[in-house]
């Protein structure tokens, strides 16, 4: 093996579990507004919801593999929604965890993100989500997912590798600060329509078939995953 491969290993290796320095609190904040930008306007927040159905449906997959379900494939269409498609039995604990994944995903994940960030682990985060995201693109069953899932991936390679470590640290900021904020977004849209008498087959109208419990108490539970996420992952954030 070359010799400055093998040097170069070591240092990849830290650099990958090493620690970086926060950032400023104006980036914190700025970072933050960003992300308030692309998940409140409804024109803006149609095609950045396509970021939150990833971790969405990447979360159902992750749990009915974690559970022991046969993961056959996920869809990401362009009007936002996904059907993320698994073999097992169609009740138990497998499937109501698998169904519960979805909707919590995205701020949990989040929760996640701050929780790296606040131990100054920029670098680990963003290249967790770049593996996350090629693992997750060997599931995907249509061409518009694949599009989604590899432009996303592409985004984060790019600035891993690209950027210095300002540019690095206010990225990762952004995105967790978009995970924690656009987590929230989605359980208000679903109460929203159940409210209309849709979504008649929700991930929480599914749960409460499951469980024999109403679908609303699933819903307060992703509300509950969100709001929770969210406070606790901006305290962290801002804690710098």
């Amino acid at each position: 093996m070359d010799s400055t491969a093998v040097t170069a290993l070591p240092d990849l290796w830290d650099r990958l579990v090493g620690t970086q320095h926060d950032p400023d609190l104006w980036v914190v904040l700025a970072t933050m507004a960003a992300a308030l930008a692309i998940v409140v306007p409804h024109n803006v927040w149609r095609l950045s919801r396509n970021a939150i159905t990833i971790a969405h449906e990447g979360g159902h997959g992750l749990v009915a593999l974690l559970t022991g379900r046969t993961l056959t494939g996920i869809r990401l269409h362009s009007d936002t929604s996904g059907l993320t498609v698994s073999r097992g039995k169609p009740h138990g604990i497998g499937m109501i965890l698998t169904a519960a994944a979805g909707y919590t995903a995205p701020p949990l994940l989040g929760l996640g993100g701050a929780a790296l960030l606040a131990a100054g682990h920029i670098t680990l985060l963003l290249w967790l989500a770049t593996a996350l995201l090629v693992a997750m693109l060997v599931m995907i069953r249509n061409a518009y997912g694949a599009l989604t899932v590899v432009l996303t991936g592409g985004v984060f390679l790019l600035v891993s590798w690209l950027t210095g470590p300002q540019v690095q640290a206010a990225f990762a900021y952004a995105v967790v600060w978009f995970l924690l904020l656009g987590g929230v977004r989605p359980a208000f849209e679903l109460q929203a329509k159940r409210s209309r008498g849709g979504a008649g087959d929700s991930d929480a109208d599914q749960l409460g078939r499951l469980t024999h419990t109403p679908a609303g108490l699933w819903l307060f539970l992703f509300h509950a995953v969100s709001l929770c996420s969210l406070i606790g992952g901006g305290r962290w954030l801002l804690e710098v």
